[in-house]
């Protein structure tokens, strides 16, 4: 049953650590988006 309880842990862990990197990840990325946005805005656009 130890066995079981460790491998459970370690994998747990595991999902946590990465669910934390891709929230992460996303959080990063909403931000860059964001301010590409906010850039894009304060320029004027010429349209060809």
């Amino acid at each position: 049953m130890a066995a079981f309880l460790n491998s459970f842990m370690e994998y747990f862990i595991n999902f946590i650590v990465l669910a934390a990197i891709a929230v992460a990840g996303a959080a990063a990325g909403k931000a860059l988006r964001e301010n590409k946005n906010a850039k894009a805005a304060e320029r004027p656009r010429i349209n060809r």
